[in-house]
């Protein structure tokens, strides 16, 4: 933890503050469920925070500042920077937004959200009480227009 704490006052402020305004813009969190027999409970839980953008420099900079998580391109040309790592979501990507905060109302509620659902995921083992906690918070993440969901609370619970 010492480490990443160190990483985080390493960042310059004109960068995190550029980053955390081109999220606010173009990133997401994200909570899929993927129905799984070979999980305990059923369902593989994958919580995600990523930006797109044809712009392939500006996501290696969210890679080289975050130090985790993966660049990935589309046919279409547009490129995918994200992590799924938990442990790296709650150790770098979480601290990053607390300290660089959001200026919108809605990635503000969404980044809120997130960060409960990631600090359930952490607590180990993941029980039904919790589980439950998990699904409940993800339907209120990124309410609105233009949010799919294969599965929603009522099919999973």
């Amino acid at each position: 933890m010492q480490n990443h704490k160190k990483w985080l006052q390493n960042i310059e402020p004109d960068i995190g503050n550029y980053i955390a305004g081109f999220v606010d813009g173009e990133g997401s969190f994200n909570v899929s469920l993927i129905k799984r027999d070979d999980h305990r409970l059923g369902w593989k839980i994958v919580p995600s925070f990523n930006v797109s953008q044809k712009d392939r420099v500006i996501l290696a900079l969210h890679k080289r500042t975050f130090g985790c998580g993966t660049l990935r391109s589309r046919k279409d040309g547009v490129v995918y920077y994200e992590v799924t790592n938990v442990s790296m979501l709650s150790d770098r990507i979480i601290p990053f937004f607390k300290r660089f905060r959001f200026r919108s109302a809605a990635k503000k509620k969404n980044f809120s959200i997130f960060k409960q659902i990631v600090e359930l995921l952490k607590e180990k083992p993941l029980d039904k009480r919790k589980f439950k906690q998990v699904v409940l918070l993800r339907e209120k993440l990124n309410e609105g227009r233009g949010r799919k969901r294969k599965y929603t609370a009522t099919h999973v619970l």
